[in-house]
């Protein structure tokens, strides 16, 4: 049986798995290669792409060996990877400088004056310097050699790995110049950006195949020139799709951010600026938040306090609902929820001496729970109704997590039943590609189901709700200190 691969590029390590559609092991091995973030200063976050192409080749061959398949038994593969970043490229496509991942907010000044109804309704995105527009136009005015391209990582490695300049509509719309309804750049957009639409890659789907890999490719990958790879997909959307995501479930994904939507059939746009929409890779559209610090706030909070991720789970389980009055906001990276504000950071508040590290722990985790519940209330006003979340990633791996989550929203939650969605959504686009699947909606029907189900506790709801109306009130009061 010829297997995919599913390749994910991630804020902290590239994951890869190894799938065979229709078999009864979803999936046959998973390998990983550890990356970092660098932070040279504050509001700034990179990566540096030759980083993620020297990890490559050990992430493929360990899935390979966890599988016990060799490079002549994959018959496709696919990236997917972190949103938002940006990657300037020469004529070849090689790096000209670092990637400005999506934690990245130098290009705050880069934001040209556009009426926010107008944007809104050409892109369903919230303009923000976190998108790859605005870090082009930086790009282009402080980063020195002038750029062929710009990129965003997953169409960056697809470059290097087959030499096609591609990428689909779901990352297309994540750059502020996306046309929601013509599927194309917004030549109204570009200019506003002073961006060419010859810098940018050619949209295509996200299950065609992007090229054959280059000898250059094989090289990177350890896999045999000439093995299609597909244009792939942004994290977030393969997620959903390795997630086997339906209507009327709020997809909830806890990485290094917690990513939050739910698919529509209507593109729908929200004039309060919390969500935004995009064209989803099995059809019709995921309208999402893209997320703020979670698991990165998790292992902030382990590095500060010396204590380990375990540790701080068990110590949040351990404490009362409510944290004994303390309460977080969840903006170490800027705020996501109740609104965006790139300038607003995180603070604890409600200390007293008598407070410890399960506290902080506990209400960590409310907080989050509370974003979470702010996504799922804006979603059910715009017509996009939820009955239960579906959890992924490394914060299903907590019960205390997953049931505050339960507790916030009123909703049961799901564990999914492959917690890593996005490797697994992106073999599911190989799939496509290489012709083991016949479309992505029904290689998605394949994602195994929920292993588990929380129930809400009806005793702990008044709780929760008045912890939610006091983040909002303190959010409202600390947006107007300096």
């Amino acid at each position: 049986m010829r297997v995919v691969l599913g390749v994910d590029l991630g804020t902290r390590s590239t994951k890869v798995v190894v799938w065979a559609p229709g078999s009864d092991r979803p999936v046959l091995g998973r390998g990983r290669h550890p990356h970092a973030p660098s932070f040279p200063r504050p509001g700034w976050a990179e990566h540096a792409p030759a980083g993620w192409e020297q990890g490559l080749a050990p992430a493929i061959g360990q899935a390979l060996a966890d599988a016990g398949r060799g490079p002549g038994d994959v018959a496709g593969l696919a990236i997917t990877g972190q949103l938002d970043g940006m990657i300037a490229v020469d004529g070849g496509g090689r790096a000209l400088g670092p990637c400005l991942i999506w934690l990245d907010r130098r290009a705050v000044d880069c934001l040209p004056a556009i009426d926010a109804d107008r944007f809104g309704a050409l892109t369903g995105q919230v303009a923000d310097a976190s998108h790859l527009a605005a870090k082009a136009r930086w790009w282009d005015r402080h980063g020195g050699a002038r750029a062929a391209a710009f990129h965003q990582p997953v169409s960056y490695l697809v470059e290097r790995l087959t030499g096609a300049r591609v990428i689909d509509p779901a990352l297309a719309s994540m750059s502020m110049v996306y046309d929601l309804e013509r599927g194309d750049w917004a030549d109204e957009l570009l200019a506003a950006f002073e961006l060419g639409r010859d810098r940018l890659p050619t949209i295509a789907p996200a299950e065609a195949i992007a090229g054959p890999l280059t000898a250059a490719g094989a090289a990177l990958t350890g896999l045999a020139v000439g093995t299609p790879v597909a244009v792939g997909t942004g994290d977030d959307f393969a997620t959903a799709l390795g997630a086997g995501l339906t209507a009327g479930t709020l997809l909830d994904v806890v990485g290094t951010a917690e990513v939050v939507g739910a698919r529509s059939p209507i593109a729908r746009r929200d004039p309060a600026r919390l969500v935004e929409t995009h064209p989803y890779p099995a059809g019709g559209w995921l309208i999402e938040n893209p997320g703020w610090l979670a698991g990165g706030a998790v292992e902030w909070l382990s590095a500060l306090t010396g204590q380990p991720v375990l540790a701080l789970d068990a110590a949040a389980a351990a404490t009362p609902v409510g944290a004994d009055g303390v309460a977080f906001l969840p903006a170490l990276g800027g705020a996501m929820t109740p609104a965006w504000d790139a300038s607003a950071r995180g603070a604890f508040i409600g200390l007293a001496p008598g407070h410890g590290v399960g506290h902080l722990a506990r209400a960590l985790y409310e907080a989050c729970g509370f974003a979470l519940r702010d996504v799922a209330d804006r979603l059910d006003q715009l017509g996009v109704p939820t009955t239960a979340v579906r959890l992924l990633g490394g914060g299903a791996r907590s019960a205390t997590w997953a049931q505050i989550k339960a507790d916030v929203t009123d909703r049961p939650v799901e564990l999914a039943g492959e917690p890593d969605g996005s490797p697994l959504g992106a073999a599911m686009l190989a799939a496509v590609a290489a012709g083991l699947a016949p479309d992505v909606a029904t290689a998605s029907s394949w994602a195994p189901a929920p292993r588990a189900t929380i129930a809400p506790r009806a005793d702990h709801r008044a709780a929760m709700a008045a912890g939610h109306a006091r983040y909002h009130r303190l959010f409202a009061a600390l947006a107007t200190v300096g």
